[in-house]
């Protein structure tokens, strides 16, 4: 049995970590997003900035009438089988907007694993911003798998319509994807059985 016939139906949520105007992050998330789509699987995009978040006051358990906004966020991160948040590197972390973001859900996110993308104008590629990111996912449920993907000099990268333009990132990120679809199914089928709590 070929990988995309034993991982036809998982649902992946795409997590834009960058909110700013020029954002880089966009081109990185269509790329991402269209690799997981090419392997069978449906892909949701939560981008903070087309659902206009504001700084978290209630989480979405706590809210008694959640805006449609919240409704849409919620659904999102509770139907996903794992997550592939796309971080920017600001200051050595993460950017305030992805943070923010993932502080509106907490079980939602429970036993289901995650993948992270970071990039930066650097030679890096935001791997600062990936380590602090997998201490949170930790605290969030959802443990990272051990690869990371790093995109550096992501403003080179890409083209104004996003297309790769840097193929040495073609091989890397199906290895990535392939890691990652192993604890999507992995988790899928514990759950299934039942978790500790």
């Amino acid at each position: 049995m070929t990988s995309l016939e034993s991982f036809l139906g998982m649902n992946v949520a795409v997590i834009l970590g960058s909110v700013r105007s020029d954002r880089n992050g966009a081109k990185v998330g269509q790329y991402v997003t269209k690799k997981i789509q090419d392997r069978g699987h449906k892909v949701s995009l939560v981008d903070p900035m087309e659902l206009d978040l504001p700084i978290v006051d209630r989480m979405y358990k706590e809210m008694k009438n959640p805006e449609p906004k919240f409704q849409k966020l919620h659904d999102m991160i509770i139907s996903a089988d794992g997550y592939v948040p796309i971080t920017p590197e600001y200051n050595r972390t993460i950017s305030a907007a992805l943070k923010n973001t993932l502080d509106y859900c907490l079980e939602e996110y429970f036993f289901k694993p995650s993948a992270i993308v970071s990039y930066s104008v650097g030679s890096f590629g935001g791997v600062n911003a990936a380590q602090h990111l997998r201490q949170i996912f930790a605290e969030l449920g959802s443990p990272s798998i051990p690869s990371s993907l790093q995109i550096s000099k992501v403003h080179e990268a890409f083209d104004e319509s996003g297309n790769l333009l840097h193929q040495e990132y073609e091989k890397r990120i199906e290895r990535f994807l392939d890691e990652f679809e192993w604890y999507l199914k992995s988790l899928k089928n514990q759950r299934e059985q039942g978790t500790p709590y």
